[in-house]
Formats: C-alpha cells, sequence, structure tokens
C-alpha cells in the first residue's frame, strides 16, 4: 500500500517527502515533478513570494535512471531563500539555541494559539513554520509521482475554481476534460467559465484595494477510475471518507463535498441519486448523472469523481484587522503581517488534485498490488475484463 511523509519548515533549509509502496519501473523524472510543482504557484491575487520560493528539487533515492526501483523514493525541495541569504539561517537553526525574537502576538485563524497550548511553546514561530501551506508543495511533489502511477491506468484528476468570493460558475456550465486542463492553468484564477473568470478577477481586486482576503471552492475530477476502489466492508477504508480526510487536510480547507452532496441534501430522494442502466455497446453499467460524485457505499462506481473543497479566506490580512492578544503580556492588538496573498484558492485546486490522486493510488495500490508496473497493471485489465 503507498505511504508517505513530509518533513520540513517554511523558512527552514527545505522539504522533503519519502513515498513508499511505488512499484518498480514507474518511469519518473525531476523535470516532471517540477512541471507539476510549478502549477502550485498559479493564479491571480498570489503575493511576490511565489517570484522567490522556487522549487529546487532533488530526488535522492528511489529512481535510477528515471525509473522506480520499488524502493522508498525520496525527494527533496530546497528553500531557495535560505540560500540565497543568511537570513533565516539563525531564527531556523537546528542547532541548540535561542531566538532572539519570539513571536507572542497569535494570529486568529491559525495555529498559533492551539498549537503553543498544546505543545508548551513560548514562541508561535515553532507551530506557524509548520502549519505554513509551504508544506504542501513536498505533498505536489508526491502528487506528481501519484498522478504518474494513476496514468498507467489511463485515470486522469484535474480541477478548476467553480467560487471566489461570492462569483460562482453556473451549476450549468460545461466542466473541463484532462485534454483541457492546459485552458485552466492559463487562466488567470484557474477557472473554465470566461465569464465566471473574469467576475472572480474583479472580485479579487476588489478585496486587494480594502487589503482584504477572499476564499473560494475548487472541484476535482478524476476521469477514468475504475469500480471497486476503496470498500463498504470498514469505516477508515471508505473511498469518500478517504477522500474527504484528504482534502480536509490541506491549510485553509473547512469544507469538503462529494458529487453534490450539499444540494442534494434537500432535494426529494427521488430526485437525490444516479439512474443505474445497462449500455450494450459498452458492455457496462452506467449512471445517469455525478449527483454520488463517482462513489457508492464507499466504493468508486466507474464514473466521474468530483470532490469539491471550500477554503476560507486567508487569516493573514495585508491590512491587519483581526484582534488578537499577546500571549506573554495578555494585551490586545491586531495580528501582524506574515507574508501572505489576497487569495489561494487557485493553488489550492492544485493542491486538492494531488491529495485526490494520492487516495486513489494509494487504493489502486491497494487492490491491484504488484511489486512491478508490469504486474500492476496486468492486475488492473485482469480485473476490469472480469466484470460483469
Amino acid at each position: 500500500m503507498l505511504r508517505y511523509l513530509t518533513a520540513g519548515e517554511s523558512h527552514g533549509q527545505g522539504l522533503v517527502v519519502i513515498m513508499e509502496g511505488l512499484p518498480a519501473g514507474l518511469e519518473i523524472t525531476v523535470e516532471e515533478i517540477q512541471a507539476e510543482m510549478g502549477r502550485r504557484r498559479l493564479g491571480y491575487g498570489r503575493g511576490p513570494r511565489q517570484r522567490f520560493e522556487a522549487d529546487e528539487l532533488t530526488l535522492i533515492g528511489g529512481v535510477r535512471h528515471g525509473r522506480t526501483l520499488g524502493s522508498p523514493v525520496a525527494i527533496e525541495i530546497k528553500n531557495s531563500e535560505w540560500f540565497r541569504s543568511d537570513k533565516w539561517h539563525d531564527e531556523m537553526s537546528p542547532a541548540p539555541g535561542a531566538t532572539k525574537d519570539p513571536l507572542t502576538q497569535v494570529r486568529p485563524g491559525h495555529a498559533d494559539l492551539a498549537g503553543m497550548q498544546k505543545y508548551g511553546f513560548t514562541d508561535a514561530r515553532d507551530v506557524l513554520e509548520r502549519a505554513s501551506a509551504r508544506e504542501t508543495a513536498a505533498r505536489v511533489a508526491a502528487g506528481a509521482v501519484a498522478k504518474k502511477l494513476l496514468r498507467a491506468l489511463d485515470i486522469e484528476v484535474i480541477s478548476h475554481v467553480i467560487q471566489m468570493g461570492d462569483a460562482r460558475v453556473p451549476s450549468s456550465a460545461a466542466r473541463p476534460t484532462p485534454s483541457e486542463l492546459h485552458r485552466v492553468d492559463e487562466n488567470q484564477v484557474r477557472c473554465f467559465d470566461a465569464d465566471a473568470s473574469e467576475a472572480m478577477i474583479a472580485a479579487i481586486k476588489a478585496a486587494a484595494k480594502e487589503g482584504d482576503s477572499l476564499g473560494g471552492v475548487v472541484e476535482v475530477l478524476a476521469f477514468g477510475v475504475p469500480v471497486g476502489l476503496g470498500s463498504h466492508v470498514h469505516w477508515d477504508r471508505k473511498i469518500d471518507a478517504a477522500f474527504a480526510q484528504a482534502v480536509m487536510s490541506i491549510q485553509a480547507v473547512k469544507g469538503v463535498e462529494i458529487g453534490d452532496g450539499f444540494e442534494v441534501a434537500g432535494r426529494r430522494g427521488s430526485a437525490a441519486h444516479d439512474p443505474i442502466s445497462w449500455d450494450s455497446d459498452a458492455n457496462e453499467y452506467r449512471r445517469g448523472s455525478t449527483l454520488a460524485g463517482g462513489t457508492e457505499g464507499g466504493m468508486t462506481t466507474g464514473e466521474l469523481v468530483v470532490v469539491r473543497a471550500a477554503m476560507k479566506p486567508l487569516a493573514t490580512l495585508n491590512k491587519p484587522t483581526l484582534e488578537t492578544v499577546d500571549t506573554a503580556t495578555k494585551e490586545s492588538g491586531v495580528s501582524f503581517k506574515e507574508r501572505t496573498d489576497v487569495t489561494a484558492v487557485p493553488a489550492m485546486g492544485v493542491v486538492a488534485e494531488t491529495m485526490v490522486s494520492l487516495v486513489l493510488a494509494t487504493e489502486a495500490q491497494r487492490k491491484f498490488g504488484g511489486d512491478s508496473m508490469d504486474e500492476f497493471v496486468r492486475n488492473a485489465e485482469s480485473f476490469s475484463a472480469n466484470l460483469s
């Protein structure tokens, strides 16, 4: 089964991700991973940090001559800011010592205060450095490998922004396909609908003018997913539950929806489920809609998988106005400004793709197994050929 673990802090020397359980023979290169990570920096409303947070990536284990070996894959992502200057060398040094300027003015909406209380810290930087969304760069690196594994089974995972602030894509609008992902990424807010895109950009400009921030919703679409990933047997192996946990783990995501989950809650049952039919030409069962998001009973149905993620507005503002308390003096004040964006919703879509891909790759490897890519693909093809 596929497992992965990330390590590293936002202003530290770098991030590391280790992936275990990949079959041998998966073709992967640094350039492929870097291309995926570059997508994470996309989006109108991002701050200037995106210009200097370049991802200097090294494959340091588990890959030889462009192919996985079946052993754990280790990926290092150096922090170019660390190596460009010595600004953070003392502050983030792993050597024994103490900070000269502890952060005690905790930021509302962040992990600062709860993390300090949980671990007994007196410096919020002990919390915020790891809680930072910079950590998702390591996840996206792992997701690039997971996507490559899924492509061997003709599975493609993409995302697009469907809401920014109060600007939203109409429910009747067309969804992008994998061949149209370039159009999504070329759009300033990664929105497939032209009219909604313009409204989103206007909303971002308005928020930026006031020093405020915006949240939004992204939709992740997984095409070509086979029947039977996940399980109805155990609560912790239900695929929709795995999607929800993985996507909810993304920083600032506060809501996850599978299919039209929230909308169908207000409907009668006769209009809330996907009808099943038999396609004699394709020799397979089909669902007539995606209300359930491509899952039933904790398993994939073979239809389009639809997962939506709602991201709250960023809590760090360009014009700090949120009331807070200094944990050392207990005096009231307003939260300080750490580097921030007006919105990170477009980038969050790429991270959400990553998390959905990692769930699918994990469950595909669990179901089809195999120590090599040939065995993995052969097992999947055999399963598909024997469906009835």
